[in-house]
């Protein structure tokens, strides 16, 4: 039994890792990817559980060995997936989510054509600045600047299977909750899963 491998992409500001966090805690048959980075830690954040925080030194060996299933530099800092980690998650039959960017998304779709994308989108440009600016982390050049990057990002949002509108988070929620039951319901996924079934079915045609 083979796992399926969900992306979820957004731009800065548009609500995915609350909407990630929601759906990791509602749902237990699937699995963060935790990713390495060289950026520092936030508030609040632990190595090992929101990232693997390395410097970059570091970072370029790993990358240099080939233990990235994917990287992309993000605001100055660098971000990368375990390939390893995922294949032999996704090989015990564990559902896996990739918290990544676009560009990390294209690399892991070419290593795992059948991975599942999902885009969220904010409402409006007007309100991602808003998130931005109520966060009270940033100035006013560095909002401007993530807005300006957001928009480049959501230019890649037709690369995706799916799309998610956060305009209120609730709904925005189920969308997510909605994709992943859909996809573990595919003809294919229900065939992995439930091999004896099918099997009497075909022979007792």
């Amino acid at each position: 039994m083979t796992g399926n491998l969900f992306i979820v992409a957004a731009p800065s500001g548009a609500g995915k890792t609350t909407l990630v966090k929601m759906l990791l805690e509602r749902d237990g048959g699937i699995k963060l990817s935790v990713s390495t980075t060289t950026r520092a830690p936030r508030p609040g954040e632990a190595d090992g559980r929101e990232y693997h925080f390395v410097d970059v030194p570091t970072f370029a060996a790993l990358r240099e060995r080939g233990e990235f299933l994917e990287s992309a530099e993000v605001h100055g800092n660098h971000y990368g997936t375990s390939r390893a980690w995922i294949e032999r998650q996704m090989a015990a039959g564990q559902d896996i989510l990739l918290e990544i960017d676009w560009q990390g998304a294209q690399q892991v779709r070419k290593a795992f054509p059948g991975c599942v994308g999902i885009f969220i989108l904010p409402p409006s440009v007007e309100e991602l600045e808003r998130r931005l600016r109520g966060r009270g982390q940033d100035s006013a050049d560095i909002i401007a600047r993530r807005v300006a990057a957001a928009l480049g990002e959501m230019r890649h949002v037709n690369e995706f299977d799916y799309v998610i509108i956060n305009n209120k988070l609730p709904e925005a929620i189920e969308d997510l909750q909605t994709v992943v039951r859909a996809i573990r319901l595919r003809y294919a996924s229900q065939l992995d899963r439930h091999r004896a079934l099918f099997a009497f079915l075909e022979h007792n045609a």
